[in-house]
């Protein structure tokens, strides 16, 4: 079996539901169940006898340890992290020790076990993060995409944690040898995404006749990846390479924010007429502080050394994506009455406004 921290979390529960679905390995998922780990996301799964669900958190050394003594996963996948850069900028602290201090958590437990395990035990043994693109900063119009070899330049609290925490899993193993993989992703979408992100939070807004709101110009420029594609490239990456590797996982889909808000309206348009088109609610904002004005990955490694490569493209897997916040509205009707993201959607966008 495997070890999956994050697992109810939008990235977390997609590969788990996968991994079960197509794997049909066992997986313990850890999760704390912060504001954005939502159990129900995994709800398909709640009787199935290859989900072993802990509710705990990855700063606890001794809850690590017992789940790796008791179960004894041939891997680690972290999932787990405080992930939206808002919050970040607001709030720094709780990406630190999420982010950083968990990491070197189960990074210390998984040093430990991985010694005292022997053979083929030892051998088969991986560790892996899944971080971000926005560790590198951020790119003109006319930079190339990221590469494995472009220097570490984070540019908010969010960036930073995930790049010191990359760090960390890459000085595990070569102080200690540790077994350890990183992948980088872009921006993903897709199901289960929690609605203070760009693309969740456009679809429930409209349907709510509510601004769609867009910082600055919009002109701001992300590679799109469909999260069930991110999946199998991690798949891929657990299973075929070599250790101490780091890997892009890119959608090869550049979008400036502008073109992904009137694609949303367009299909909204489509599937769920209003009295006027979806394009009349947005609305721009103040810009964010420090924002990036690009990112954009080079997938050409994994594609060529794993035989990856993305199965959707942006605009079918934008429909698929709405499509489904469509077909699950009780999904988004939990989160329209939970005070906790109220508050923050509220307050921030309020004084963002303002």
């Amino acid at each position: 079996m495997i070890l999956v921290t994050g697992g109810c979390g939008f990235i977390g529960a997609n590969f788990v539901l996968d991994w079960i679905n197509i794997v049909k390995e066992p997986v313990i998922v850890l999760d704390k169940l912060t504001y954005a780990g939502n159990i129900n996301n995994l709800d398909s799964l709640r009787h199935s006898p290859e989900l072993i669900f802990i509710k705990g958190d990855i700063n606890d050394p001794p809850l690590v340890e017992s789940i790796l003594t008791q179960h004894r996963p041939r891997a680690m996948l972290n999932f787990a992290a405080e992930s939206h850069v808002d919050r970040s900028i607001r709030k720094p602290d709780d990406f630190i020790h999420t982010n950083i201090n968990g990491t070197f958590c189960l990074l210390e437990n998984a040093r430990q076990y991985w010694q005292h395990l022997s053979g083929n035990e030892k051998e088969a043994f991986r560790f892996l993060q899944v971080s971000t693109d926005e560790v590198y900063g951020s790119l003109t119009a006319q930079d190339p995409a990221f590469s494995e070899t472009t220097p570490y330049h984070p540019k908010n609290p969010y960036s930073a944690s995930k790049a010191a925490a990359d760090h960390l899993v890459s000085a595990f193993h070569h102080t200690y040898g540790m077994p350890t993989l990183i992948t980088n992703c872009s921006n993903n979408y897709g199901p289960y995404q929690f609605p203070e992100k760009l693309i969740p939070l456009l679809i429930l807004n409209a349907l709510q006749n509510k601004p769609l709101f867009i910082y600055g110009d919009g002109l701001q420029i992300r590679d799109w990846l469909y999260v069930k594609d991110h999946c199998e490239g991690i798949r891929k990456v657990l299973a075929d390479s070599p250790i101490g590797e780091t890997f892009n996982i890119g959608g090869n889909f550049e979008k400036t924010n502008l073109e992904v808000v009137h694609t949303v309206c367009n299909i909204l348009d489509q599937l769920k007429p209003a009295k006027h088109s979806y394009k009349t609610l947005i609305t721009h904002i103040e810009d964010r502080p420090g924002h990036d004005r690009r990112y954009a990955i080079d997938s050409k490694k994994i594609q060529t050394k794993l035989n990856w490569q993305p199965t959707e493209t942006f605009e079918s897997g934008i429909r698929k994506t709405i499509q489904w916040y469509l077909d699950n509205l009780a999904w988004f009707d939990t989160l329209k009455n939970n005070n906790h993201y109220q508050n923050w959607i509220n307050s921030h966008y309020k004084e963002s406004a303002t």
